[in-house]
């Protein structure tokens, strides 16, 4: 149902992302650097299973229309519980209970089971970004005192939105992950020059244990997937996350299918073959690239094979970035392992709003001196990082 919140500029909160033309949506969201906010991959996440009300996603979409013509959207779920986030607020809740707060639910901004920075709001070229995030974030307040939610959450935030949001009253809370940023290399040699020579030696023992095994490394990109590979890697994704993660397995087998044919261009493989049996690979991890971003998701093996993890996820891809000009890189949630590879560790930001005032004074309170923290923890990581000074 249209609201009118403002003369000419009407409000529609939207359960379902199919209901926009993908076209309307996409004006807003192709030019932005993330590829995660796109409505095929939003649409794909909603119509394979994998974020839905029955997983503990409810799709609430903040659109802003003049006359027919979407100038402004929020992706937004309806959250009963944490997981899938990737930033870990269950301490909060936990204060909640004990305070005879019901912390859930609670509306959330972010792409489902995607720890990569970029989430803003999509407001359309030429119109008055702060006076219609402004309009957005009104629009939230009414909608969460309405349904009696908790409070507001957005995660893995644009760095410049979280300024402008911060002028609208949202905390930033800092984490941190691990993200390679490319320092003018030509050819991965020059990136190995940036290390010391011990962990140079290491990451050519590392890649020289794949050229022992005989494993050939394919890259494979857009046109070049062929169908059969999406599937696959949806058996590899769920493999690694019932070896490591537990009940982390968020996608379904559906959302890895629907990315072909239609977002296959924004997909890149990275492919262990056999050399005695080429078609059917032993291990392959999912990227997605976009402009000169690259973005690592999942990964998986057949069996355990030395060094295939750190050339799968780290060595192949990363080589592939510096010969298509990809200034940045971001691996994927977690791992100190990243950091002898190549990935410090960087801040990224969550902007939190509470409306019962007692959790609400215990967050602007504290807020800063966890952000402070986690900036000790940062630096403290990056005292052993192993380049060259």
């Amino acid at each position: 149902m249209l609201e009118q919140i403002k003369s000419n500029v009407s409000v529609a909160w939207i359960n379902n992302i199919g209901e926009i033309p993908q076209s309307a949506w996409d004006a807003l969201a192709l030019p932005l650097a993330t590829p995660f906010l796109e409505w095929e991959w939003l649409h794909n996440i909603e119509t394979s299973g994998s974020a839905t009300p029955r997983t503990g996603w409810l799709p609430n979409h903040l659109t802003l229309w003049r006359d027919r013509s979407l100038i402004a959207v929020a992706p937004l779920y309806v959250k009963g519980h944490s997981y899938g986030e990737f930033v870990f607020d269950q301490q909060w809740a936990d204060l909640g209970y004990r305070l005879g707060i019901e912390y859930y639910p609670k509306l959330l901004g972010m792409t489902p089971f995607t720890p990569a920075e970029g989430y803003r709001f999509l407001i359309a070229e030429g119109e008055d970004e702060p006076e219609l995030t402004a309009l957005m974030v009104r629009e939230i307040d009414h909608f969460c005192d309405r349904n009696a939610l908790s409070g507001c959450n957005f995660l893995f935030v644009d760095p410049t939105w979280r300024l402008l949001m911060a002028e609208l009253g949202y905390a930033s809370w800092m984490h941190h992950s691990y993200i390679w940023q490319n320092q003018g290399y030509q050819t991965f040699a020059d990136y190995l020059t940036s290390f010391n020579a011990n962990q140079r030696r290491n990451i050519k023992r590392e890649r020289k244990t794949i050229a022992t095994a005989e494993l050939k490394m394919q890259i494979l990109t857009g046109e070049e997937i062929p169908k059969s590979l999406f599937s696959l890697m949806h058996h590899f994704y769920g493999d690694t996350c019932d070896k490591f993660w537990g009940g982390s397995k968020y996608l379904t087998k559906k959302f890895f299918e629907q990315l072909y044919p239609k977002y296959a261009h924004r997909v890149m493989f990275v492919v262990a073959e056999a050399p005695q049996n080429p078609r059917q690979p032993l291990g392959m991890s999912f990227c997605l690239t976009k402009g000169d971003r690259l973005y690592g998701r999942y990964w998986g093996s057949l069996q355990e094979i030395d060094c295939l993890h750190f050339e799968a996820c780290y060595y192949s891809p990363i080589e592939w970035a510096i010969a298509n000009r990809i200034q940045m890189f971001d691996p994927g949630a977690g791992g100190q392992h990243k950091m002898r590879r190549g990935f410090p560790a960087r801040p990224n930001y969550s902007l939190h709003r509470f409306y019962d005032p007692r959790l609400s004074q215990i967050l602007t309170g504290y807020i800063n001196q966890i952000n402070q923290q986690e900036q000790q923890q940062i630096d403290y990581l990056n005292q052993d990082l192993p380049f060259n000074s």
